[in-house]
Formats: C-alpha cells, structure tokens, sequence
C-alpha cells in the first residue's frame, strides 16, 4: 500500500512549487541591562513588564552575586515569557561593576539600564525611542510613579515637565529609568569603578553623558520602583550636597563630583556595594506611590 501511495503522490507538485516568502526577523534596536543582587522576590514581576514591551530587544541579566536563588527566578521567568536573554555572574560587589559587564554585552544602536524590582509599562521603550530620536539627544530619563496611582502619575509627570528646564544639564531621575545611545555611552567612557565606584552612580554617569548630547524627559515616559521600605543605611547625599549639585553641575560638574562628593562620599563609606547591604526582601506588589526623584 505504501509504495501505492507513493506512485500515485504528485512530487512535482512540492517540489517545483514557488517557496514560501522568508521574512527576515528585525535585529533588534534596544538591549536592556538589568543587575541583580538577591531579588527573587521582585525579579519575576520585573521581567514579566518587560516582556510585554512593544520593542524588541535583548535581555542582559547581570547576577552580581546572589545567595538567595535569584538567577534560577530569572532563567525560568526568561525561558516562560521567551525572552531573548542572556545571564552573566559578576561576583566583583556592587551596582558599577554590574553595569560594566552588562555594557560589555551591548550590540545594539540603544541601550536601558532597568531595576530589578521596577515595573515597566508596556510602551517604556517605545517611549525612549522616541526621545532619543530627537536631534542633539544622547540619553533619557523616566520618572517614577506608583503603578495604579494616576494622582501620583500626574504629579511627577508635570514635575519632570517642568523641573529639567529650570535646573539644566542636571540628572532628574534614577538609574532604573534611564536609557542611552549606547555609542554616546561609550564615548563618555561607560560605566566604569576606576572613574566613580560610589552611590549616585546614576547622577555621575549623567554628568559625563551630557557632554556627549542632550537629555529629554517627557510626561509619558515614566516607570514605577518597588515602595518596599529601605532598611540599609541611607545611601543618598545630604541636604547641602543636593543644593550644591543643582548650584554648581552646569558649571562646576566635574570638581562637584571628583572632588568635593567622592570625597565625602569616601569618608561615609558609600561605595557602590553597600547598596547591596540588605536582608532579603519579602515581596511587595509595586502598586503604592514611588517617591520622585531629582
């Protein structure tokens, strides 16, 4: 019966048939760099708002040392959600080294660098895209809000609508919501501990990116960080810091940061590793207001 069949079956039909159209598949624009220390708890919801970006782009996972099963949480939620992904251990402690080896893995025109416990809209990338788009442009910066908080949504939106006209080639939010022309990123000289291995590692990078462009912000670009309390040491700057970094970065940037705060910085210990100094979170939904940040 087979070789029946076999005589009566038109080959000539398949094989002289026109082939099917190959579409090719769209490299990817946008690589997204996430570092994590410890953050299974958060991780899983992080990767799933990524995932639902409207941008394709390559996932780059760095583990900077994790004891509690985080990098398990991201290859399984990577493999479920069909992620393009790739995991690097950096066991150098601390947020600067992290960036580093994930900059290493860049291959694509733009670049984001994402919080492990933050959680992104849909259209984040999309959104930066077309900020970088805009001539002159070398970086973008999102605010953050609470996830379901519309009132805290509108309140940031209309502080970074106005605040980055007033203080100008100033940093206007947190390293979880920025995004780079990957190449301005890299003339600046990246993401590097010998030029600064300290907290505010997100308002230095900016400092140095600003000589190579401008920096947009824009009342639909925004992200929202997990509202889970700090229990660490306080990492940020004082008072008078702050004030003297809005007085004197337009002018002053480079003795500002190399000078006067990685002095102080130095002397209170906040190098970037001590960021990672924290038990193990218990997990939070990322729906309460997140602080904005200038």
């Amino acid at each position: 019966m087979l070789l029946d069949a076999a005589r009566d079956f038109d080959f000539a039909e398949v094989f002289d048939a026109e082939p099917a159209p190959v579409v090719p598949l769209r490299p990817a624009e946008w690589s997204v760099i996430v570092p994590f220390f410890n953050e299974r708890d958060f991780l899983g919801l992080t990767l799933e708002s990524l995932a639902s970006q409207t941008r394709h782009f390559k996932l780059i996972l760095v583990d900077n040392g994790s004891t509690d099963g985080s990098a398990d949480v991201a290859m399984e939620s990577c493999i479920a959600l069909g992620l393009d992904w790739t995991l690097i251990t950096e066991r150098r402690p601390g947020k600067v080294f992290a960036l580093t080896t994930g900059l290493a893995r860049v291959r694509t025109p733009l670049v984001a660098t994402c919080d492990a416990d933050t959680w992104y809209p849909a259209d984040y990338l999309a959104e930066a895209q077309t900020l970088l788009a805009k001539p002159g442009t070398a970086a973008a910066g999102a605010f953050f809000a609470g996830r379901d908080d519309k009132a805290d949504q509108r309140r940031n939106a209309l502080h970074i609508s106005v605040m980055p006209s007033l203080l100008r080639r100033q940093c206007h939010t947190g390293g979880a919501g920025q995004v780079f022309h990957t190449a301005a990123l890299r003339r600046a000289g990246g993401f590097d501990a010998r030029l600064w291995n300290y907290v505010l590692e997100d308002h230095e990078i900016i400092h140095r990116v600003h000589r190579e462009g401008g920096m947009k912000y824009s009342a639909r670009f925004w992200c929202s960080p997990s509202p889970r309390p700090r229990d660490r040491e306080s990492i940020r700057w004082t008072l008078g810091e702050r004030i003297l970094y809005h007085a004197l970065a337009p002018v002053a940037g480079d003795w500002f940061f190399y000078r006067f705060l990685a002095a102080r910085l130095d002397r209170r210990r906040m190098t970037s590793e001590r960021i990672r100094e924290r038990p193990v979170q218990t997990l939070r939904i990322l729906d309460a207001p997140a602080a904005s940040m200038c």
